[in-house]
């Protein structure tokens, strides 16, 4: 089977994937120059990895990983790599192989969700309406994102629910044209579940090395902070730019 992946928006997948991997590292960066530098304790990075360290536990990631895996905008990078982070410590209260767990079983259970309620429940007509409403933009939901996300399904049928969960956007919405199509649920929890669980097996293997990377990133904290902070100012610059630019679009065409 020929398989040409969906491309999604460059600001898609600034949402998906940059900025959630900027704040992930931001966060080992100060977590391990904390170990050595002696940061303050109420700095910022001491403050986040408090909250990671306190907060994150199983049934912590499984809500996050359901939420992530409906139409909620939770990025999977925020929840499985700093837990994986937190289970690599000596001190860590957290089991490698149990965050994947429940972090899979999260996703199948917001995937599900997604299946019944706004698939079958709700349907197509009722979801690409909200999709396009204030609330819906507030949740970075779109019409468009709905339609490739339903393309994708109608091309490559159940097979779309496993490999969808390795394509940013994708991954979010595939469970609903699946409910819109009424897919046989056992395949499609099926599909979902090894999908997902290696999906979060590479999420996993992400903070399980940068835990593994602890001198090397104490050596360069500063400089690649720096260049993180430098990258995070160039997006926001990016998103302002194109916010004014669409609102001078809409002013014009009215």
């Amino acid at each position: 089977m020929n398989i040409k992946l969906v491309k999604p928006k460059i600001h898609s997948a600034v949402l998906q994937y940059i900025l959630p991997l900027l704040f992930f590292f931001l966060f080992t960066i100060g977590a391990k120059a904390q170990s050595t530098e002696n940061i303050e304790k109420n700095s910022l990075f001491s403050k986040v990895e408090t909250w990671y360290a306190d907060n994150m536990n199983y049934g912590t990631i499984t809500v996050l990983m359901a939420a992530e895996s409906s139409i909620f905008p939770v990025p999977s990078e925020l929840v499985v790599p700093p837990a994986v982070y937190i289970a690599s410590r000596d001190d860590g209260h957290l089991n490698i192989f149990l965050v994947i767990l429940f972090a899979t079983i999260g996703a199948l259970i917001g995937a599900t969700v997604n299946y019944f309620v706004l698939g079958m429940w709700l349907g197509r007509s009722v979801i690409y309406k909200f999709a396009d409403s204030r609330v819906g933009r507030m949740l970075l939901l779109s019409s468009e994102k709905l339609k490739k996300s339903e393309e994708f399904f109608n091309k490559y049928g159940k097979l779309s629910t496993f490999i969808g969960r390795f394509i940013p956007v994708i991954r979010h919405f595939i469970s609903i044209p699946a409910g819109f199509s009424k897919m046989n649920y056992p395949a499609f929890a099926i599909f979902t579940f090894i999908g997902a669980g290696l999906w979060n097996c590479i999420l996993a293997l992400l903070g399980y090395m940068a835990h593994g990377q602890q001198d090397t990133i104490n050596r360069y904290s500063h400089e690649i902070g720096y260049g993180l902070l430098v990258l995070a100012a160039l997006l926001v610059i990016y998103f302002v730019v194109r916010y004014i630019i669409r609102k001078k679009k809409k002013q014009m065409s009215v």
